[in-house]
């Protein structure tokens, strides 16, 4: 506020109560307020009744006297201090004045020791207002170096629009891993590490971008395959057990790692049993007389597919065959032993917000609004799932990167993993019908 005292002892700003409405036009108009040329002391005067939060004070506001004539209508006398006697989140009824962006950033960047101001390239026009006010002030002078926005297909940048969404109860809150913010999309799987590589591919560039998702999830898969733990999931739905006529009458256990080529991941217990989980879709794939390889065990042939009277297979019978090749085998099918240790999973997938791939000014956005965001598959998991921590990132064999969201409680509350994008292959996770 002493710098805003400054400026008026100055004759650089004036105080104006002008409605804001006449304001607006007569600033488009070049036409100047009334108020312009008052003495400093009535402009000091009226400064103290904002600083005390009056009635007179609210109906004012603090304007910077640059040029009511200039071209760039940014320059035309712009607002520095507005009355807000509402009290302040942080320092409470302290003050009743509060900066504008146009006051408020040239100040601090300057005595802040900021070089140059990074700004998105929208702000080009108010360059030289930043500069004209850094020059009243007297302060030192801060570069400022444009950057165009980076903008993603069916994504919403607008804190206004999404806000909407939270409002209306459509996202969880800001941190929702639907929300294109860095905590939302963290919480979906993007690792810092794999951000920063993104944003540093791009550079400052001046040109508008649209960028597309995949290359950014194609750089997170990198980061995170390498080192992420391998896990296993058969979905609750038509899953159907195989029987193996001459597997092991007793449940035995090896010792295996999370990773086969990082020993940082830990090591996981696979429990081997005489009748095993399979999906559905790779029991529909099987047929009489064919040896598949179970994944991590070895190979096995069908015997018999039994179907209900609507054709679904229902249960499988077959034998192991151990020393057979996994390379002449067509099918490799993961498994999951049919113990009572195994966990309930509900495994999230997640669709844009918006089914419109550039949302132009015109559009309006709630026209545009995807029916359907996101949508659960259940899902039972190996025993070691119950050791997963919020926020760790795994891989369920054939069924792609996950997010552990909600880590293992209780027998009846399931495991919620969310499913990260790899930047190409399709979701396993059926999107519902509509």
């Amino acid at each position: 506020m002493e710098m805003a005292e400054k400026l008026i002892s100055e004759g650089k700003s004036y105080v104006d109560d002008t409605p804001r409405e006449q304001m607006q036009k007569e600033r488009m108009d070049g036409i100047e307020s009334v108020n312009r040329n008052n003495s400093v002391e009535q402009n000091m005067a009226l400064w103290k009744e904002m600083v005390a939060g009056t009635e007179r004070g609210k109906q004012c506001c603090l304007r910077g006297k640059l040029d009511m004539q200039a071209a760039n209508k940014s320059l035309r006398d712009p607002v520095y201090y507005r009355c807000n006697p509402i009290s302040h989140h942080r320092v409470g009824s302290k003050y009743k004045v509060y900066p504008t962006y146009d006051f408020a950033c040239p100040y601090v960047d300057s005595i802040e020791g900021v070089t140059h101001a990074l700004r998105s390239s929208e702000y080009h026009d108010r360059n030289e207002q930043y500069y004209l006010v850094l020059q009243d002030m007297g302060l030192r002078k801060v570069h400022v170096w444009d950057f165009s926005r980076l903008n993603f297909v069916y994504t919403l940048l607008s804190k206004r629009k999404l806000q909407w969404f939270v409002d209306n109860g459509k996202v969880e809150g800001w941190d929702d891993p639907r929300f294109p913010t860095v905590q939302g999309i963290i919480r979906r799987g993007l690792t810092v590490e794999a951000l920063k590589q993104f944003i540093l591919s791009q550079g400052a560039s001046k040109n508008l971008n649209l960028m597309e998702w995949d290359k950014l999830w194609t750089m997170n898969k990198k980061i995170i395959d390498p080192t992420c733990p391998r896990h296993t999931a058969v979905f609750q739905e038509g899953r159907v057990l195989l029987c193996l006529t001459n597997g092991p009458q007793e449940p035995f256990v090896r010792i295996a790692p999370r990773h086969k080529k990082y020993e940082g991941a830990g090591k996981k217990a696979t429990t081997y049993t005489q009748e095993i989980w399979l999906d559905g879709a790779d029991a529909a794939a099987v047929s009489e007389g064919e040896e598949v390889t179970l994944m991590d065990w070895g190979n096995a042939i069908i015997k018999h597919v039994e179907k209900d009277k609507n054709g679904t297979i229902i249960h499988l019978s077959g034998v192991l065959h151990l020393e057979g090749s996994v390379k002449t085998t067509k099918l490799k099918l993961t498994w999951l032993p049919n113990i009572s240790e195994l966990v309930n999973l509900s495994l999230v997938e997640l669709d844009h917000l918006i089914t419109k791939k550039k949302l132009e000014e015109t559009d309006d956005f709630l026209e545009v609004l995807n029916p359907c965001t996101r949508w659960e598959s259940l899902a039972i998991g190996d025993a070691n799932m119950r050791n997963l921590k919020r926020g760790e990132i795994l891989q369920l064999e054939r069924k792609g990167y996950f997010r552990c969201d909600v880590p293992y409680l209780r027998p009846s509350k399931p495991i919620v993993l969310i499913a990260i994008p790899d930047g190409r292959k399709q979701s396993v996770l059926k999107r519902p019908s509509s």
